[in-house]
């Protein structure tokens, strides 16, 4: 079991939804955070009424597609809270349209949010926490990374391209003592998924995603992913023949 009392964590996109119930709830954990997102004032807004002198609570303006804010953003984490034992990274968007109206800078946009700005982030870490032989790098994934669907496709793959990095540093990290984890929730209500016109089947609180995830970040699970029903159907999904599943998609209503 991994304690966390006492552990300094850096919680990327903590101003709305899974990061700011994630925030909440590692309070009650005892640990020291350094809560980073481009809406800086939303985290200093949901979390003024907490008092509680035996933590450090900081928040920090990051935007996490420009390297120099994230470089900056980290040294100042690291040099308030002496050192960051782990990184969790939530920052993630998502922009549905049809290949119809298919606009490419908001594809990008997905993409440098959901993928290169956790690279930045994986760049200024790794490094001390490979000399320190020691660290947990957890990133937030989907259970949406499996297949192509309709209108989400650039989202689906930045996904994906998510778990198969965290996939490749869990092995290539573990020599040096670092630990990876995987987050690969269904549908989660938050602001982003306040958005979606579609019918989003087992949709759980933030506040219960939350709890799973350090739960299973206790238990040092390697992939957390909920809800059971969503997972069981996300992993039928992908084994299906892409005849069956072209046929399933053009079906799906968004």
């Amino acid at each position: 079991m991994f304690d966390l009392k006492n552990k300094n964590v850096l919680l990327v996109g903590a101003s709305s939804g899974i990061g700011l119930e994630l925030a909440k709830q590692l309070l009650k954990e005892d640990c020291n955070l350094s809560l980073l997102a481009r809406r800086k004032e939303l985290i200093d807004e949901q979390l003024s009424n907490v008092k509680d002198i035996k933590r450090k609570i900081i928040s920090i303006k990051c935007d996490v597609t420009l390297k120099e804010e994230v470089k900056i953003a980290v040294a100042e984490a690291k040099y308030l809270l002496g050192n960051i034992d782990v990184l969790i990274y939530n920052s993630g968007i998502s922009t549905p349209q049809s290949i119809k109206n298919f606009n490419n800078l908001k594809s990008e946009e997905v993409f440098n949010v959901n993928v290169n700005g956790f690279l930045n982030f994986v760049a200024e870490i790794i490094p001390f926490m490979i000399e320190n032989s020691n660290g947990y790098i957890i990133g937030v994934s989907s259970l949406a990374d499996g297949r192509g669907f309709p209108r989400n496709g650039v989202y689906s793959a930045s996904k994906a391209a998510i778990s198969i990095l965290l996939e490749s540093l869990r092995i290539e990290l573990k020599k040096y003592g670092i630990k990876v984890i995987t987050i690969k929730p269904g549908f989660v209500k938050t602001p982003m998924t306040d958005k979606n016109n579609f019918k989003m089947p087992f949709l759980m609180s933030s506040e219960k995603a939350a709890k799973l995830i350090i739960a299973g970040i206790k238990k040092e699970k390697q992939i957390i992913q909920f809800p059971l029903p969503t997972v069981l159907g996300a992993k039928l999904l992908k084994l299906i023949p892409n005849r069956v599943f072209d046929i399933l998609a053009q079906n799906i209503k968004q």
